[in-house]
């Protein structure tokens, strides 16, 4: 599995993770003081559907391309559309960019040199938003506390290393650290239940309070080698998120799926406030 996110642009996995992600940043927009988003994973920004690697996978004809425009998905699609889908489809900095207000301002971190190039190019003129070319766990210690006091981290690394899972609860601990009133909103997949079971008890015994877990699954998570579902973690989600998250994924999973055993949404409150 290629992990670089050109191969896999407009999957389910993006469908869950971009519509809970707005959702959350609707959340903090209902205050008027600025706030700060720090995309620490961030990719290219944007995707050509037409490009070699999104031809060579077709993700997207199983992910946003068979959505419907339901209510609990409608902002999600109008950016999608906006961003020029089904030619286009964007990244988390370019739906993030799309909502911020402009008191408001974001940090993306890419490694990548590609990636981090398009960027750049992306966001060249843009006073609202700094692109890095850095280590997104490095990048947690350097760039928090945001000034702004209110803000939310979005991690979603690749996961083609060993040890994922642990550099994600070692990252939401230090971001609760250093600045515990952030949202943060970290993505993990799916594929068979014993990491995911050893990452949520790793997060229980972590320290950090107040604890979401959204998933989506398509398939019973028992092959290793497949993509069976996907997952966001979510730590001091807004009033109200909890809720909202359950319909979002309710649209997604009616839309997503094919009845297969094993299929389904979960909405659990992993620790207490």
């Amino acid at each position: 599995m290629n992990y670089r996110h050109a191969f896999h642009a407009g999957n389910h996995a993006d469908c869950l993770k971009h519509a809970l992600l707005l959702a959350l940043l609707r959340g903090l927009a209902r205050k008027p003081a600025a706030f700060a988003v720090l995309d620490a994973h961030a990719g290219r920004g944007t995707y050509d559907m037409a490009a070699p690697e999104a031809l060579r996978t077709g993700e997207v004809a199983r992910g946003a391309a068979r959505l419907q425009p339901v209510p609990a998905l409608a902002e999600y699609l109008a950016l999608v559309a906006d961003a020029g889908f089904p030619v286009h489809y964007p990244g988390s900095p370019a739906l993030i960019r799309a909502v911020m207000r402009p008191q408001d301002r974001m940090v993306c971190c890419e490694l990548h040199p590609e990636d981090h190039a398009a960027l750049r190019r992306l966001f060249a003129r843009d006073a609202q938003v700094a692109v890095h070319k850095r280590d997104g766990w490095e990048a947690l210690g350097a760039l928090l506390p945001f000034p702004e006091k209110r803000g939310l981290v979005l991690l979603d690394p690749p996961f083609e290393r060993e040890g994922e899972f642990e550099r994600m609860v070692a990252g939401i601990s230090l971001i609760n650290r250093r600045m515990r009133g952030a949202v943060i909103a970290a993505w993990y997949p799916i594929k068979h239940r014993a990491p995911v079971r050893a990452f949520h008890h790793a997060l229980h015994e972590s320290g950090v309070r107040d604890i979401l877990d959204c998933a989506l699954t398509l398939r019973e998570p028992t092959d290793p080698q497949r993509l069976n579902g996907s997952g966001l973690i979510v730590v001091n989600p807004p009033f109200g998120f909890e809720l909202e998250a359950a319909g979002i994924l309710g649209a997604l999973i009616a839309a997503l799926g094919y009845g297969e055993p094993g299929e389904g949404v979960d909405v659990t409150r992993l620790v207490e406030e």
